[in-house]
């Protein structure tokens, strides 16, 4: 089913308040039901219009019904109109560390939401998650949390189906719909920095096989097919997001945690919800194929005229997919903005409105198929300074197979770049001190003396998923750097995403050794506190940043030359 064709759940009952909580600082919806309880218990806030003045509803009027996207004015009904004085309507104030409580990102393939204390109550909370769609993905555990020290990383899926109200329009009305707009955002394991990575619908790759669940509960296995455009990942012949999923770990070598999609309507709604995004082109522009008419400079646009704007083709740069999606970069870095400014976070009339919108718009996985690990998402999210979020795109060049040039493939060189420092956990902007001063302490443990190669005892386990990896690394250890005190452990008890080595106090030396030989990064070495035996080796498990025997782990300490990317908090102008 459609997000936008569900049901809706009971509307809240009239008397319920956003109430601002002192001690949290955040606007909470209690449930009243105390006609004696007296203002300063309760210093109720009603919903707000969108006009600039607002106003009340007659008591006798029922209650509106949400409409996604759309503002909702709600009035308080009979003693409790009377309680709230004019002057008592006015914004309240948060402090700067309140303000980052609340982190909302989204835009034609993404939203989630933290709605402040809101959730709390029943109805809203049910009517919320009960707006979501729910994929289980076949052969993935993806109802693992958000682990403490772990990068993470969330495939955010915009699909051109066409189906479904609000979607008609737009080109072959029956298509199931491809894998419109990708981006794989990367969240750092220590939360400061996140890289979200476009992936370009036209690129040519790989699709593997994977497994779908079909209505009947029973699995059905999709062929892999080879050489082929990314977008049929999703939709052709019955792919689901699952097969996206594996798609992208297939092609840049990092685990998927989750995915979330959403269709047409999700940047229609989502852009009225937050009341309009602005944005800024160089010329004037008149697009009768995607109807996008803006003049030169700042705009702010919602609705239709938005979906415009992240799908047109024809006005701006070369008219290739390429710079269509430097413009949607563009506006979801003013999205990320707008979500995250005063206008919105102190708002409880937005909030419920962007709840709504941005749950109705989602199809998720089930790792993250209720408004309780959505909050849990949210909260690893809310550190993240718009200044570390960096939009960029997989490098590619000229499919050299195609006279007429009409698909790309990754630039050979560039492209594993940018992978390894993902894999890596590298940052593609400056980020806070704090951080750089971890990196140098780990950096430290590459600092000291080395022992020979043959003094370096170690267990190899293949965590990588590749078959023979670990027979391979230590025919590579001893028969070319003469380790000869090496043994195959076959293949660890789980697979692991990063290749690490954990040694004693003792055994430093030969940790930095191995890490020499092997191109280990520092993040790599993980020393323990008791000293080891004599004879007793260090654990070497390979992952899946393995690339080969004798291909150094690391990744680049910088991004690539010419990489263009572009920082959330930056106004960048169309052209």
């Amino acid at each position: 089913m459609d997000a936008h064709s569900r049901g809706r759940a009971d509307e809240i009952d009239p008397a319920d308040q956003w109430v601002l909580n002192p001690q949290t600082g955040n606007y909470e919806l209690r449930l009243d039901r105390s006609a004696g309880q007296s203002q300063a218990q309760t210093p109720s806030r009603p919903r707000r219009s969108s006009s600039a003045a607002p106003t009340s509803a007659p008591a006798s009027a029922p209650a509106e019904a949400p409409v996604p996207g759309q503002r909702r004015r709600r009035a308080p009904e009979g003693p409790a109109a009377a309680q709230i004085p004019p002057q008592r309507r006015r914004k309240r104030k948060q402090g700067a560390g309140r303000k980052k409580k609340v982190l909302l990102w989204t835009g034609g393939a993404m939203a989630f939401v933290l709605v402040g204390g809101a959730a709390g109550a029943y109805a809203l909370y049910n009517k919320l998650n009960g707006n979501l769609d729910v994929v289980d993905v076949v052969g993935k555990n993806t109802d693992a949390g958000f682990a403490k020290g772990k990068p993470f990383n969330i495939l955010v899926i915009g699909t051109d189906k066409r189906t479904g109200a609000g979607n008609a329009g737009y080109g072959d009305k029956n298509s199931p719909g491809h894998a419109d707009t990708t981006i794989l955002f990367h969240v750092s394991k220590d939360r400061t920095n996140a890289t979200a990575l476009s992936i370009p619908r036209d690129m040519k790759t790989d699709i593997p096989e994977c497994q779908t669940r079909q209505p009947d509960k029973t699995i059905k296995t999709i062929p892999g097919q080879s050489d082929v455009r990314f977008n049929v990942s999703l939709g052709q012949d019955g792919r689901d997001p699952g097969c996206v999923m594996r798609t992208v770990e297939q092609l840049t070598g990092l685990t998927v945690d989750h995915f979330m999609m959403a269709d047409f309507n999700a940047v229609k709604e989502m852009s009225t919800a937050v009341g309009g995004v602005k944005v800024c082109v160089e010329k004037a522009v008149n697009d009768p194929k995607s109807h996008l008419k803006l003049p030169a400079g700042e705009s702010v646009i919602e609705g239709e005229q938005a979906l415009a704007f992240v799908r047109t083709r024809h006005s701006f740069g070369n008219e290739s997919d390429l710079d269509r999606i430097k413009v949607q970069q563009q506006f979801l870095s003013s999205m990320i903005r707008q979500m995250k400014s005063d206008d919105t976070l102190t708002d409880p009339g937005k909030l419920l409105d962007l709840a709504n919108a941005a749950t109705s718009a989602l199809t998720v996985d089930s790792g993250i198929g209720d408004l309780t690990k959505l909050q849990a998402l949210a909260r690893e999210l809310s550190s993240i300074d718009t200044k570390n979020i960096a939009f960029t795109t997989l490098p590619v060049v000229d499919n050299p197979a195609e006279k007429v040039r009409a698909t790309v493939i990754p630039d050979p060189v560039k492209a594993p770049q940018l992978f390894a420092m993902l894999q890596s956990d590298t940052s593609l902007t400056e980020v806070k001190k704090k951080q750089q001063d971890a990196k140098n302490a780990q950096a430290a443990l590459l600092k000291g003396t080395r022992s020979t190669a043959a003094e370096v005892r170690v267990d190899v386990y293949n965590g990588s998923g590749i078959t023979g990896a670990a027979q391979s690394t230590l025919n590579w250890l001893q028969n070319a750097q003469g380790v000869n005190r090496s043994t195959n452990k076959s293949n660890a008890p789980e697979q692991a995403a990063k290749t690490t080595l954990t040694y004693a106090p003792n055994q430093a030396d030969q940790a930095r050794k191995l890490a020499d030989m092997m191109g280990l990064p520092a993040t790599a070495l993980k020393p323990g506190t008791q000293d080891a035996g004599e004879r007793e080796p260090m654990t070497l498990v390979l992952g899946a940043d393995f690339k080969g025997a004798g291909v150094p782990i690391t990744g680049p300490a910088k991004a690539p030359k010419d990489l263009e990317k572009v920082a959330a908090d930056k106004q960048v102008c169309a052209k």
